[in-house]
Parts: C-alpha cells; structure tokens; sequence
C-alpha cells in the first residue's frame, strides 16, 4: 500500500517550468491552474468546456477555469470534442508540450493526448486513490462516513481513474464537513501536490505506484434519485449523504403525496420513542422520523413543494403531522 505524504509543500520558482496544456473546468480546477503559473510553469494553453446556457434568461455562462484563464492572459481552446478533432489535434501537437495536466475536464481523454507528451498526463483527483474512482469522489467520501480523505496526482491510461499514483496527501474530513465545505480545502491542497508532482518528475525523483485494482471503490456521477431518502438506513448513514450530496442532489422525500426537502437534518441520538421506518413525531422544536436500526433524524429545517423554507416549529405549528404519520410513503 502506498504511504500517503505528509502535507508540507515546497513551492518551487522555475526559470524555465515546465511547457505544459492544462485541461479544466470547474472551481475545483482553478487553484491548479493559479498555482502552475505562480510556480513559473509555461502553461502553453488552457482547454475548457464550451460556454453552456445556464439560468433562468439561458445565457452563455464561461467556465470558472475559462474566467480565469482571461485574468491571467492565457491563451484558450474550447473544443465541443476531442477524440476525433483533428484541429484540436494538430494544435496540440504544434504546441509540443511537456506534460498535460487534467484537473476536473470533463472529457474522456483519447490515446492520441495520453501518448503526446514526455511526461504524460497527469491528473489530480480528490480521494486516496484507489478508493472513490470517478465523477463524485468528494462527495461520496462524505456519504460514506469516511473521516479521511485527501488527493492523488496520477499517470492518466485509458481506465477510470486507474493510471499509476505519483503523490498522495491526506485531508481529515470534519464531523460537519459537506462537499461544499470539503471541496475548497482538497482544491488548494492538490494544487500545491500537482506543483510538487511536476518538480519531482522534471527531477527524475518519482516513482510512480501501480494501483491495488482489488481495493478500488467506485464514486459513481450522481443522480437526482440519490438525493431521495431511504428511511430504512439508519441516521447516521442518512446524516452522512445528506452532508455528502450538498448541494444538489440534497436530501427530499415525500409529505402528504408532495416532495419534503430537508435543509438540516441532525441524528436524534437521545430519542427515547422508537418509531417505525419513516413514521414521524414531534418532539419540543424538531420533528423526529424513524430510520432503520431503531434510530431517528430530527429535522430542524425544511421546505414543502410550493412553499417557503421555515424551520420545523413552524411546519409544525402550520401543518401538524398526525401521530404515525410516515414520510416517503
């Protein structure tokens, strides 16, 4: 097994850095792409996404990587696809880069790009890898009741997320931790590991890790249907994804035949009433439901479908569940 670094970081100043393309789209990428360039790398050219509709007047929304590649002067390619362009292609291999970065892209990357540069591409993920390979890492570590987490830089082959390990780093994942909260603290440590991984492979000193496939687990892209509660796991586990899939899918299920969306749930732990799997009670400020086990959650706040978010006291005093009433039935 591959020890995982301590997280102390040297941030090195190149002369000459690396020539390298950088692949990225979301906040999660963009401390990478500020720290290669902080640390002197010759970052040749930023891929992103295309500019995507978004809101309610569906207007062109830029990538977060996208606004900051314009403040930092670099140049862009949006290409819609990758594998077959041969544009895209021919641009690459004029640029003749070192290495190619890929933190959060978005695109599955082709043996063409994988077999361009001398060192590779080398991807940033965010969980202890082989654990929690694919889309979600973040937020499934969370819902998985995991208390450790951290990030890899690895050589990307043509698997998921099943290339080599470079560098590894620990992150301890708070009690109170979302993917919200988490994901800022993982950016800005695996952009000081992606800085540390180029210094070590421009010097020769790495060796990379082949990944032990039998202990890999899966952080598979989440759906709108994650987010809907299933009363028969037991608090905690239900406590842990509501944290884990903030903000969307977040937690919903069902009140008098219209969705219930839960915006803070906590484990009623001193519960002396046993409640059946999604049966409801009132307890002083907070409404308690049943989960499995014999455990209960107790909402403190919520939104009915249609209506206002409001705390508990006040869904109570307005709607006033019944004795045995269950949600999600």
């Amino acid at each position: 097994m591959l020890a995982q670094k301590q997280c102390c970081f040297r941030r090195e100043r190149y002369n000459q850095g690396v020539k390298l393309v950088y692949c990225g789209t979301p906040m999660f990428a963009v401390p990478t792409l500020e720290a290669l360039v902080s640390a002197g790398h010759d970052v040749a050219l930023v891929v992103t996404q295309p500019d995507r509709p978004k809101g309610r007047g569906m207007e062109l929304a830029l990538s977060p990587v996208k606004q900051k590649a314009l403040e930092l002067g670099l140049p862009m390619a949006q290409p819609e696809k990758i594998k077959h362009n041969a544009e895209f292609r021919a641009q690459l291999e004029a640029l003749d880069p070192e290495c190619i970065v890929i933190v959060g892209y978005g695109r599955i990357v082709p043996r063409w790009m994988l077999d361009l540069p001398k060192h590779g591409n080398i991807n940033l993920h965010a969980s202890l890898l082989p654990k929690y390979r694919g889309a979600a890492p973040i937020q499934w570590a969370i819902a998985g009741g995991e208390t450790v987490t951290g990030n890899t830089t690895m050589r990307i082959d043509e698997g998921l997320d099943t290339g080599d390990i470079l560098l590894q780093c620990e992150l301890a994942i708070s009690a109170e931790d979302t993917s919200v909260t988490l994901a800022p603290r993982l950016a800005a440590m695996g952009a000081e590991l992606l800085v540390e991984t180029l210094a070590e492979l421009a010097a020769v000193r790495l060796q990379p890790t082949a990944q032990d496939h039998a202990r890999a687990t899966l952080a598979s892209i989440l759906t709108r249907e994650d987010g809907r509660i299933d009363f028969m796991r037991d608090a905690q586990t239900i406590c842990n994804r509501f944290r884990g899939f903030q903000p969307w899918p977040g937690a919903f299920t069902t009140f008098r035949g219209k969705q219930l969306t839960l915006h803070a749930i906590s484990s009623a732990a001193d519960n002396a009433v046993t409640l059946a799997s999604g049966e409801s009670a009132v307890d002083g400020e907070h409404l308690l439901v049943g989960c499995g086990r014999g455990t209960a959650i107790a909402i403190d706040e919520l939104q009915l479908e249609g209506k206002r978010r409001m705390k508990a006291r006040e869904f109570i005093n307005g709607y006033q569940p019944k004795a045995n009433e269950k949600l999600g039935s």
